[in-house]
């Protein structure tokens, strides 16, 4: 069954949709969100690449495509078919596109376009059980493959853009401090010189001086 179902921007990872109701039987229910926000994140950094893909977590699957800088993402239950998860998506992408597709960009809030829950909840509806006439023809739809897409677990998809942040934040602080070991080094060459050269200034300043002082004497 159909368990989560939310919409996002690509570019930013804001939220823009979610079935209000879809999370009241899935146990630990905030978890799995909390997964799906760090996916968009991901997404938003370019970390997966993929315009497809589904991603095991738990007893559920999170399924996704990415049509015109939107992801359109649902959970199911790992029973539920993948044909029909992804024909779900194709159906929401569609109507989303129809109905909100001028307004993706300039979207400056979250859930901007919640009024969209009416739909998602009347097409759930239409792919909760897998034994109606309707679902069965479309999973003997054999011009709608889905064999192709690829299938990961959510700790090794969360984890590569983790590992990337890692990575990104020890370049930055390893670039901060070679820079400030710069910035003492040229003080430390600096302090070497002066204290080298700074008797030499003195002794000629002093000869100056005397020189100075014999000429008005004289």
């Amino acid at each position: 069954m159909v368990k989560v179902t939310m919409v996002a921007r690509v570019t930013d990872g804001l939220p823009l949709a979610e079935g209000l109701d879809d999370s009241r039987d899935v146990p630990d229910a905030e978890h799995y969100k909390q997964q799906i926000k760090a996916l968009f994140k991901n997404l938003s950094k370019g970390h997966n690449e993929a315009s497809r893909m589904s991603i095991e977590t738990g007893p559920y699957i999170l399924h996704y495509i990415i049509e015109g800088r939107v992801c359109y993402l649902t959970m199911c239950d790992r029973a539920y078919p993948k044909k029909l998860a992804f024909q779900y998506l194709e159906d929401l992408k569609n109507e989303f596109e129809r109905v909100n597709g001028s307004q993706i960009e300039t979207a400056a809030r979250p859930y901007a376009f919640i009024k969209f829950d009416t739909f998602i909840q009347k097409t759930k509806k239409l792919y909760q059980d897998t034994r109606t006439q309707r679902n069965i023809s479309k999973l003997n739809d054999e011009l709608y493959e889905v064999h192709q897409i690829m299938t990961r677990n959510v700790q090794e998809v969360l984890g590569v853009g983790e590992k990337l942040d890692q990575v990104s934040q020890m370049s930055s602080r390893l670039t901060s401090e070679s820079r400030v070991y710069a910035d003492k080094a040229r003080d430390l060459n600096r302090q070497a010189l002066i204290r080298k050269w700074a008797p030499v200034a003195i002794v000629l300043g002093l000869v100056f001086l005397l020189f100075w002082v014999k000429t008005k004497i004289w």
